[in-house]
């Protein structure tokens, strides 16, 4: 079912045939009724979740996360002094029309993508993200780059895919300090696209987006919220970041949260990461309104349906994203348990503690 061994330009080795590759390419052939398919597009799905299996290319060796709970005085790249006025900049840049997608660019501009293929192809994305080891903030780019392109572009659903490894490469070249080759790229589709296409689609994104490829994202917000928001939870600072890793990724599945700004959904994270960590307390305080600007009755709905993913009472049946945080390097905060419900009063701010 996998294509044949293909050399790797940065080692010059053979690439080594993934088990897993080949079991999930049988069971996506059986699904579509198809036995002899050796190319799977992920257009021609509609309720896989797991599309295309990701190529068994080195493993990272290291966690690359990003965010720190440390004090922003503390830390030179939080930039403390200026703190304040470039959170005040950011929250500009939010809301500029130019940089922020549709809410409703799937039923005003695509006509044959809807939101469950996106969720699809996210889901797929971040396991591409972890197995290059790429670091957060490249993956929220990428999908920051899909929306705003479906905003202005029409896209069959053929060409789904194309766009999100080329919205990759993208993000790998404004994020990393090394990216992935565009042959590596090509490789992950199981050579579905070429080079060529894959390159092509990178300059349409481009045009498209008119080079602004630095709008922020959930992750630039997570990064300041979450020092602040460990504080008074009873369990370590890598845990509670990984579970608001988790939270926020589980977000960027559904098409739903397109329409909140990214700062309302990184506060809406951590809310719901401190109430899933100490169900008995408030998960707001005077400290975390004064950081986020937020009331918790500004982050209801947000929460209420990023707890309804993490319990799976709404969306697709995507699983990459949950296996990837059941992983014991990511503390299995997957597991995580929470009530099913959040206690109405939690949203009263004169319940907030000073």
């Amino acid at each position: 079912m996998a294509s044949p061994a293909k050399k790797n330009s940065n080692t010059n080795t053979t690439r080594p045939q993934s088990k897993a590759k080949k079991r999930a390419a049988a069971a996506v052939c059986q699904l579509l009724g198809n036995a002899k398919k050796k190319r799977v597009v992920l257009g021609d799905l509609t309720n896989v979740s797991r599309a295309v299996a990701v190529s068994e290319s080195p493993k990272p060796k290291r966690i690359k996360v990003k965010l720190k709970n440390v004090d922003e005085r503390s830390d030179p790249q939080l930039c403390g002094p200026y703190s304040s006025d470039i959170y005040q900049y950011l929250c500009g840049l939010e809301v500029a029309p130019r940089l922020r997608p549709m809410p409703d660019y799937v039923q005003k501009v695509q006509n044959d993508v809807d939101g469950n293929m996106r969720g699809v192809l996210v889901d797929w994305l971040i396991e591409v993200a972890e197995e290059y080891g790429l670091v957060s903030d490249t993956l929220y780019f990428c999908v920051a780059y899909i929306d705003r392109f479906l905003s202005l572009k029409v896209l069959s659903r053929q060409r789904l895919q194309l766009l999100g490894v080329a919205a990759m490469l993208v993000a790998s070249k404004y994020e990393e300090v090394k990216p992935p080759e565009v042959e590596d790229l090509c490789y992950i589709t199981d050579n579905t696209y070429s080079k060529e296409e894959v390159l092509n689609m990178e300059a349409d994104i481009l045009t498209a987006l008119k080079f602004e490829l630095g709008a922020p994202t959930v992750g630039t917000f997570l990064r300041r919220f979450c020092g602040v928001g460990q504080e008074g939870v009873d369990t370590s600072a890598l845990q509670f970041e990984f579970l608001s890793c988790y939270l926020a990724e589980l977000s960027l599945l559904d098409y739903y949260f397109v329409k909140f700004l990214p700062s309302l959904v990184a506060a809406s994270v951590v809310f719901l990461a401190r109430f899933m960590l100490s169900t008995k307390t408030h998960p707001w305080n005077s400290a975390l309104h004064q950081l986020t600007t937020y009331k918790p009755a500004d982050l209801k709905e947000c929460i209420l349906k990023i707890h309804d993913l993490y319990l799976r009472r709404r969306g697709p049946s995507l699983q990459g994203v949950r296996e990837k945080y059941k992983q014991h390097k990511f503390k299995r905060v997957a597991t995580t348990p929470s009530p099913p419900d959040i206690p109405l009063s939690f949203f009263e701010f004169s319940r907030v503690d000073s």
